[in-house]
């Protein structure tokens, strides 16, 4: 019905997780043309609290591929933070009550910080998902020619999570892999 409208094509990938799509609160970052845009956004409202045209086919893919590099290189900051403070002998819920107030908060400790510590790596999002979105992120900075040198290190744990069979994991599961590198378990 859209088509006989004349609507275009879209890409519109989203944020949220789990919570976000059960909840109607996703974050909808929307590629193609304005009128096409504007024709749909009804339907996107529906199912987000946001969505927001990026520009041209393809920018909400490129969106999307920015989004998963923040949350890749955070959730790897926790993982280490939780893990230097657990090695120095503080108890992991604080270090997440602690740094959820100040500067270092973010949807990370928000979302699962606390999970984390719990050692519930149930997936909302699996480490297999977002090593596959890591891929095309790689892709993407060679294709532009961007060097992504934090982005590659984050890479190479969510490959080695991979490669210990933890790919169902949530990608908070990450945690897991630097606690293997310490020797300890950031946990409660």
């Amino acid at each position: 019905a859209l088509a006989a409208k004349g609507v275009k094509s879209l890409d519109a990938p989203v944020s949220g997780g789990d919570v976000g799509a059960q909840n109607a609160a996703l974050s909808i970052m929307v590629g193609g043309d304005e009128d096409t845009f504007n024709t749909v956004k009804p339907l996107f409202d529906v199912m987000g609290k946001s969505a927001i045209l990026c520009g041209p086919l393809s920018s909400g893919q490129t969106v999307k591929a920015c989004n998963q590099i923040l949350v890749a290189v955070t959730i790897a900051g926790v993982s280490e933070a939780l893990t230097l403070g657990a090695k120095a002998g503080v108890d992991p819920l604080k270090i997440v009550q602690v740094l959820s107030g100040g500067l270092a908060r973010c949807g990370v400790l928000e979302n699962r910080g606390e999970r984390m510590v719990n050692g519930d790596f149930d997936p909302g999002f699996r480490i297999r998902l977002h090593y596959k979105d890591l891929n095309i992120v790689q892709k993407t900075g060679n294709d532009f020619g961007v060097p992504l040198p934090v982005t590659s290190e984050v890479f190479e744990l969510f490959k080695t999570a991979m490669v210990k069979g933890r790919g169902e994991l949530d990608h908070s599961g990450l945690l897991t892999v630097v606690e293997d590198m310490s020797d300890i378990q950031a946990r409660t």
